[in-house]
C-alpha cells in the first residue's frame, strides 16, 4: 500500500480544538508539501421546520447566507493571522457531517484534520457528534487534535495491536507516517483482563504467549526509524492504549475503527472512540472504508 498526503482538509467550527488541529494540518502540509483546504459548515435548519414555518424561510435564507460571509471572512483572518496560505477557504451550509464527507471526496483529500470535540457542553465531555460521524463515514483518514502543544512534532508512534487478518492494512499506514516524520513506531498490544481474576502466574504465561506471538512475526524492513514491540496488561484495552501512550509522551497514536465481524466492529469501533475521547496525544484514526481491499 501506498499512502501520500497531497491534499488535507481542515474542518472547523472555530472552536479551541479546531484551532489547536490546525497546527497539525500545518506540520503534515510542510513535512508532506501538502495543501490545505480550509472548511467551515454553517447548520441549516431542518426541512421540517422550515416547512411548518413557511413564513420564515426567506428571513432563514438571509442569516444562513449573512452567517456564510461572515464566516469566510473569519477563515481568511486566522490564515492571515497565523500566515498560512489556504488552497480554499469555504463556508458551505448543510449537515456538517455531510458536508466534511462530501468536501472531502470533492477536493480528493489525503486527511481529515479537525478537533474531537465541540463547542457544546455536551460535546466537551463526549466525542462530539461530528467528530463521532465524520469517524464513521470518512473515506480518508482522520487526524484528531489532542491536548495543544507548542510545537507540535511527530517522533514517536503508538500502534495498537491485536493480531487481526486486517491488522497489515493499520500498520501500513504507520509505516508510511513514520517514513514521512523520520519517526519512531512502537507497537503495542493490550492484554485487557477486565474484572476476571487471573492469578499471577496465569497473567504472566499469558504475557509471555502474546510476547512469543509478537516475536513469530516476519521481522519487516527498517529504514530510518526503529520499530519496537511492547505488550502491558490492564483492565481494558482503551485504558491501557491512553495510559501507554500518554505516560511514555507518544506524539501520536495511529487507530483502526475496522473489526471483521458485525460484533467485532461494535466493539472496535467503541474502543477506538474511547481512545479519542479519553487521549491527550494526537489521533490518527484509520476508518473501515480505508481498510477495503
Amino acid at each position: 500500500m501506498t499512502y501520500e498526503i497531497k491534499n488535507i482538509l481542515w474542518a472547523t467550527d472555530f472552536s479551541r480544538e479546531a484551532l489547536d488541529a490546525l497546527a497539525y494540518a500545518v506540520l503534515f502540509a510542510r513535512t508532506c508539501r501538502a495543501r490545505i483546504t480550509a472548511l467551515h459548515v454553517v447548520p441549516e435548519m431542518g426541512p421540517a421546520l422550515l416547512e411548518a414555518r413557511p413564513a420564515y424561510m426567506e428571513d432563514i435564507y438571509f442569516q444562513v447566507e449573512a452567517s456564510r460571509k461572515k464566516e469566510a471572512k473569519r477563515l481568511a483572518g486566522i490564515g492571515e493571522t497565523k500566515k498560512i496560505r489556504f488552497a480554499k477557504t469555504l463556508v458551505e451550509a448543510g449537515s456538517p457531517v455531510k458536508k466534511i464527507i462530501e468536501i472531502a471526496g470533492q477536493e480528493k483529500a489525503d486527511l481529515i484534520v479537525m478537533g474531537k470535540r465541540g463547542r457544546s457542553a455536551l460535546e466537551r465531555v463526549l466525542v462530539g457528534s461530528v467528530a463521532n460521524g465524520v469517524l464513521r463515514h470518512a473515506p480518508v483518514p482522520i487526524l484528531f487534535a489532542g491536548k495543544k502543544r507548542l510545537r507540535p512534532e511527530i517522533k514517536k508512534i503508538l500502534v495498537p495491536t491485536d493480531f487481526s487478518e486486517r491488522e497489515e492494512i493499520e500498520r501500513d499506514f504507520a509505516w508510511a507516517l513514520a517514513s514521512m516524520f523520520g519517526a519512531d513506531l512502537t507497537l503495542l498490544h493490550v492484554l485487557a483482563l477486565y474484572d476476571y481474576r487471573v492469578g499471577a502466574e496465569s497473567a504472566q504465561a499469558m504475557l509471555k504467549d502474546v510476547e512469543a506471538r509478537l516475536k513469530r512475526r516476519e521481522a519487516r524492513e527498517r529504514k530510518n526509524f526503529q520499530v519496537t514491540e511492547e505488550v502491558v496488561r490492564d483492565f481494558n484495552a482503551a485504558s491501557g492504549i491512553v495510559n501507554y501512550a500518554q505516560s511514555k509522551k507518544f506524539d501520536l497514536i495511529a487507530i483502526s475503527t475496522f473489526a471483521q465481524s458485525k460484533l467485532g466492529r461494535f466493539f472496535l469501533g467503541s474502543n477506538t472512540e474511547r481512545v479519542i475521547t479519553l487521549s491527550d496525544v494526537p489521533i490518527f484514526a484509520i476508518p473501515g472504508a480505508c481498510t477495503k481491499e
